[in-house]
């Protein structure tokens, strides 16, 4: 059965660091892209990250770029989000999800599997 689990989220001031960690079971991570999306409250659920199944190629949503940085350790079966400089904005729901043909932002792109998601918040 495939699941995947988020952690790593929290309560942290503005310009604070988080990583968020998604770990794998039920499957081999290493054939498959990872994507990181967020659902703020009262708003859509939007792509934030991906990384393909070698992690030779990622994206990033304008929001995030250069100060986000998604990783894999196929060995662990785990991908990580490390959030830096985090604005009060990035306050959301963080959930990683993937499927067999996932690729890309957009959650409709193949995203079949999805964690229970972990809350972060960035508050003074």
């Amino acid at each position: 059965q495939v699941q995947l689990v988020e952690s790593g989220g929290g309560l942290v001031q503005p310009g604070g660091s988080l990583r968020l960690s998604c770990a794998a079971s039920g499957f081999t991570m290493d054939s498959y892209t990872i994507g990181w999306f967020r659902q703020a409250p009262g708003k859509e659920r939007e792509g934030v990250s991906y990384i393909s199944p070698t992690g030779s190629t990622t994206d990033y949503a304008d929001s995030v770029k250069g100060r986000f940085t998604i990783s894999r350790d196929n060995i662990k079966n785990t991908v990580y989000l490390q959030m830096d400089s985090l604005k009060p904005e990035d306050t959301a729901v963080y959930y990683c999800a993937t499927g067999w043909k996932a690729w890309g932002l957009q959650e409709n792109r193949g995203y079949n599997y999805w964690g229970q998601g972990t809350q972060v918040t960035v508050s003074s």
